[in-house]
């Protein structure tokens, strides 16, 4: 009895010691896990990326296992030893993608002559050229797309115009707006018009592109002003206040001679007239959609209209 006693005395502490070896196990198990998924991560003290067919490495640093706390000299040390490897295979280019939460690895990498290619959301992308000679990296997005809807009622040879609220010219112009991200410009187009003035219509055809560079209303860059040719659907204007300041259904021809609008709505209202005279076949950039060929995707072609060919 004296014996169990005595071995039940100890079982707590044994069980302590226990406790305590299995906890000490299980955080070196977690140390060697973590090292070895790093490792696994990066290889030989390298970052693991994706290889484009132009002989560039992307790296996107919020998908490759980071600890979340890793200092800014760790990251400078393991993107040196990875730049030592790219460079020994040749790589061309390095992309390298960082959330913002990991922000401080772009100072990191600044350091080793990365700079900043565009900023997206929540992260950065930023680039070095490991290539010989200068950099043939492309740059990011230089330009803006506004799209315009000339909303032509055939019937009475009137077209739907506004005048801007911002403006400090009130002039009269086709409304429209710039394009949002991955949006087809006859859309946008009908949208726009539909925002500002309540008329919904329908997408005809392309009419003019203006190119303009270092457009003061897109920070600089260069600018694209894409106007379409819409039919309305309805008539009744309702048109927003915040954004314009009148909307009208206008004669072409008064449109086109007017001094109260700007040069390019000038222009394009005589294009109209002589697509009313004419036929808008005549003035008309139609669109097909065609299947691209390395994508699997659809893109959209603008063209003037082929001559029907009848076979014998």
């Amino acid at each position: 009895m004296a014996a169990c006693a005595f071995t039940t005395r100890l079982l707590p502490s044994v069980r302590r010691r226990v406790s305590s070896s299995r906890a000490s196990a299980l955080r070196v198990f977690s140390c060697v896990a973590a090292r070895s998924q790093l490792h696994r991560e990066d290889g030989a003290a390298a970052l693991t990326g994706k290889v484009d067919r132009f002989g560039g490495v992307t790296v996107n640093l919020g998908r490759i296992g980071l600890p979340t706390d890793i200092s800014e000299s760790s990251f400078s040390r393991l993107l040196q030893g990875s730049l030592l490897q790219w460079r020994a295979e040749g790589k061309a280019a390095v992309w390298l993608h960082v959330p913002i939460s990991l922000s401080r690895c772009a100072s990191a990498a600044a350091a080793h002559g990365f700079t900043f290619h565009h900023a997206k959301d929540d992260h950065a992308v930023l680039t070095l050229w490991l290539g010989e000679g200068e950099s043939r990296l492309p740059a990011f997005a230089t330009h803006q797309v506004g799209v315009a809807g000339a909303v032509v009622d055939e019937s009475s040879g009137k077209v739907l115009v506004v005048q801007d609220r911002n403006k400090t010219k009130n002039a009269w112009k086709f409304p429209g707006g710039l394009s949002d991200l991955g949006e087809n410009i006859g859309v946008t187009a009908v949208r726009e018009v539909f925002e500002e003035t309540g008329v919904r219509s329908e997408f005809r055809s392309l009419l003019s592109i203006r190119q303009q560079h270092n457009h003061p209303g897109a920070f600089g860059m260069s600018d694209m002003y894409i106007i379409c040719r819409l039919r309305p659907l309805t008539y009744d204007i309702n048109f927003c206040v915040q954004e314009c300041l009148r909307c009208e259904w206008l004669d072409l021809a008064e449109l086109a001679e007017t001094a109260d609008t700007t040069p390019i709505t000038a222009r394009v209202a005589k294009l109209l007239l002589h697509g009313l005279e004419r036929g808008f076949h005549a003035i008309d950039l139609s669109m097909e959609e065609i299947p691209a060929v390395y994508s699997g995707m659809f893109y959209q072609l603008y063209h003037r209209p082929l001559p029907q060919i009848t076979k014998s």
